[in-house]
């Protein structure tokens, strides 16, 4: 059935995994009446001088540091600073991705630096208008393919949105008086 070669291969195993593996001290105990061997399941890796993860002092050397990733800007236009300035081009309605549905206001902003973006208009209403005067920050639209900014509203001359109750410090409205 097996040829002679695969045998030897057997033969050749077999004695390195007695070499390699020593059994456990419990191998011939007293209660049980069959001796654990290499192929039993109960053994014991011999013990090794260095242990298994050790580096020599050449391969230590010799082995290149770690590249970091670097990690993409989720918003390129601002360059690195919070917010910017820009003036107000174009407003126009964009409707979302497949599920939602609805008329999201967008404008085309010309920032200070001269680069040109589509931003986010929050908020119900507004009372934005070409050559108005915004702050930009970071943060997409989910919905809304493309567009990676939102405009600050209550700076400049974007107002806040009127009679907004909750969550008012996002749409710069201030406190009203009781």
């Amino acid at each position: 059935m097996f040829g002679i070669a695969t045998l030897r291969t057997f033969a050749r195993v077999a004695s390195q995994a007695q070499r390699t593996w020593a059994p456990s001290p419990l191998a011939f105990s007293p209660l049980s009446t069959t001796r654990m061997t290499a192929f039993n399941p109960v053994f014991h890796r011999a013990f090794h001088p260095s242990l298994p993860a050790a580096v020599t002092l050449n391969q230590a050397t010799r082995r290149k540091p770690k590249k970091k990733k670097s990690t993409k800007s989720k918003s390129p236009l601002l360059e690195g600073s919070t917010h910017k300035k820009g003036v107000v081009t174009q407003i126009f309605i964009a409707k979302p991705k497949k599920p939602n549905s609805a008329k999201r206001k967008v404008a085309r902003v010309r920032l200070s630096t001269g680069k040109v973006t589509q931003a986010y208009i929050p908020g119900e209403g507004h009372n934005l208008q070409e050559h108005s005067v915004v702050v930009v920050r970071g943060g997409r639209t989910q919905d809304l393919p493309g567009v990676r900014y939102k405009l600050v509203r209550g700076k400049l001359d974007f107002s806040g949105v009127i009679g907004r109750r909750n969550g008012r410090s996002r749409y710069g409205v201030k406190k009203p008086s009781q």
